[in-house]
Order: structure tokens, then sequence, then C-alpha cells
């Protein structure tokens, strides 16, 4: 272990991380070929929050579950909230969905038919209401709007309408709700994006207020992008929201977080603690879709990872990385970071486990939990969850 923190000052910051996994990613999904179904896939929401509470008793990281709105939609959304208690979770984000129907073929909030935005700023107002029931904190909004060629659309025009969709919406949150803007910078629009980058999303923020937050999905970048240079950016100006944490090769791939790119992962993770944002203002999600690989092990796993990023960013010696930084020692600044990056923690993680009375391995313990088994043999019959491509 490199010097810098104590091991008890790391472990104790280890213990209040919380991550958020995403309801979708427990049904089934595909590429937009195929769809593979696997057994044992939830039926229902609270069959989600099943697996979901399955991870956090294995973790002891994952207490809130993301919903995402019509796939998670039901009759009683404060039961709901009640039945993720019992579980031991609680409901995190609620997702909105404004790219699914016909209608949004041109667009959601920016298309040009007043009649379609309409439909769209009711879906989001829709969902400000079950954040109310479920008593969620977070709004979060993803807009596939765009344009595919040069003058199908005004691009000035399209930011107008999407600022008067997101002004409504942040006037009906309550007080202590958040709105969080994501961005994407392509697909499915190709020509222009209406929120493709940080900085647009981060204008709209500041015209909105306070409750307005970016959202950095990390497989939503180019290729080369400095994505944690956007995170100490936001935290610097106030306005990292949260995380959507994967993976990507090539697009937005929506893998297993640091399955890709580890490094990366913790090079972000480093400057979140640098600015201040392991805090539970920032909110840590997965966004990821398992398509090949069993369901909630690849949870467990990408939340495992995302321990490992953050337990090594821990360890960097800020004190010395400080010094080689005000000398001008290049080489002996870069080292610092890569003895803390090349330091294994799978041991201190798994005394932080024991100590809060987990199984050290939470891979080992969910295959010996039979949990799988008694899925697949239980949830025979009804739809799985999921959708199609």
């Amino acid at each position: 272990m490199t010097a810098g923190p104590s091991k008890d000052a790391v472990k104790t910051a280890l213990t209040t991380q919380a991550l958020e996994t995403p309801s979708w990613a427990y049904g089934n999904s595909g590429t937009r070929f195929k769809v593979f179904a696997q057994p044992g896939v939830p039926r229902t929401t609270r069959e989600k929050l099943d697996d979901a509470a399955r991870v956090h008793a294995h973790t002891g990281v994952a207490p809130r579950v993301a919903l995402h709105i019509p796939w998670d939609k039901v009759d009683d959304y404060a039961a709901l909230a009640e039945y993720a208690t019992e579980r031991g979770v609680r409901l995190g984000a609620i997702n909105t969905n404004v790219f699914q129907d016909d209608d949004y073929k041109l667009g959601s909030v920016t298309n040009p038919d007043p009649t379609i935005r309409r439909k769209a700023l009711d879906h989001l107002l829709e969902c400000v209401d079950i954040m109310d029931a479920t008593g969620s904190r977070d709004l979060k909004l993803w807009f596939s709007d765009g344009i595919n060629y040069p003058g199908q659309d005004d691009i000035r025009s399209r930011q107008d309408r999407l600022e008067e969709a997101l002004r409504t919406t942040y006037d009906r949150l309550g007080d202590d709700q958040r709105m969080l803007i994501e961005y994407k910078l392509f697909e499915p629009a190709f020509y222009a994006t209406d929120i493709s980058d940080w900085g647009t999303a981060y204008a709209h923020c500041l015209k909105l207020g306070p409750k307005a937050q970016v959202v950095v999905d990390t497989g939503h970048h180019a290729p080369g992008t400095n994505i944690e240079f956007i995170v100490a950016t936001l935290l610097r100006e106030g306005r990292l929201g949260g995380f959507d944490f994967n993976s990507r090769f090539y697009a937005d791939d929506d893998l297993m977080a640091g399955a890709a790119d580890p490094f990366q992962l913790f090079r972000i993770m480093y400057e979140v603690i640098r600015g201040g944002g392991l805090i539970p203002d920032t909110a840590f999600m997965l966004d990821q879709c398992h398509n090949i690989e069993a369901k909630i092990p690849a949870i467990i796993r990408s939340v495992m990872n995302v321990q490992e990023a953050t337990a090594k960013a821990l360890l960097v010696d800020g004190d010395a990385l400080a010094e080689a930084q005000r000398t001008g020692d290049v080489l002996a600044a870069n080292a610092v970071l890569m003895d803390a990056f090349n330091t294994d923690v799978r041991p201190l993680l798994a005394e932080v486990r024991e100590d809060s009375g987990l199984d050290p391995d939470p891979m080992r313990a969910y295959r010996e939990s039979g949990w799988q088994e008694q899925i697949v043999k239980d949830r025979v019959g009804g739809e799985q969850a999921g959708w199609g491509a």
C-alpha cells in the first residue's frame, strides 16, 4: 500500500459509498439486432427490486434502485416504495422515457409539433408526480432529440423549445428534488443532437437554477475525450449531479463499469475525491445492459469494479502529489498516481466487507446463495421484463 491516507481512513471512506443500480439492467436487453432472453429474468418491477436487494445484500453498497417510466409503471408507487424498503433497498432516480413512442420520431420536447411537445412534457411532469409518491430525490432526463440532416429543423428553435420544457418541469420540482440532465454525443440523431455535450447541459442548468445538475454517462463521449476533466470542471462549478457508469469500446456500449478501461475509472474517481464529490449529493448510478452475461453477477461485478477504482483513488498520496506538482517534477507526480492505481486493493475491500458482516467475496457469495437457481425455478410464465430491439 502506498504512503498517504491511513488504511482506517480509506476503509471509513469506502463504507460511505453508495451506488444505485438500474432496474432495467435486471431485464432482458440486446443489440439492435437481437434481444437474448435469459431464464429467471424478472417479470415485474417488484421482482427487479428483489434482484437489486440481492446485489445490495452481497456488496453492502448498492442501497438504491433507479426506476424507468413507463418500463416500471405500477398502479401504486407508494406501495412500491414500501416494498423496496421491506427488501432492504429504496427507490432512487426516476428516469423518463420520451424516445420510444412513434410520435417522437422527429423529437419529443423539441419536436416542431406543439401537440407532441405537450405529450412529452406531460410525461416529464407525470414523473415528478411519481417522485412525490416514491420519495425519490432525482428526476433524470435524457433526450434522444436531434436531427439527421442539415436543414431538417432549426437548431436554435429546438434549443428554445427544450428550454421551455425544462423550465416548466424545473418549476414543478419540490424543494428537496433535483433535475439531472444527461447528454449524449450522438445516437439516434446523427447530424445534431439537442443535448450533445456537457457544455450544453451545463448551460441549461445555469439558466434553470441550483436544482438542475449535469449527469456524466461514461459511455457518451467521443473517443479520447478527457472525462475526468469534465468531472473536475463540473465539481468545481457545483454542477455535477451524478454518473451513469458503464464501459465502452466504440460508442454507447453499456458494458460493465471498469471493463474496458479501469485506469479511466480510477482517474475519474480520483477527480471525484479531489473535488469533494464522494458525498450523498452525487448520484453514482450504473447504466448498463447485460446482453450476453448473467444479469445479477454482472451488476455485482460492476459494483465491485467501482469500489476498487474508488479505493485506489483514495490511496493517492495527496501531499506527495502536491509537492511534485509544486516543484514541477512530472515523473514523480505521475508515479504517485500510478503507485495508487497499481495497488491491489482487493484485500482491503475484503476487510471492509468482513467488518460489515458480509462475505469478503460477493461473487462467490452470490454463486453459493442459490438465488439464481431459485429465480429460474420460480419465474416461469408471465412476460419477462425488457425492451425489444
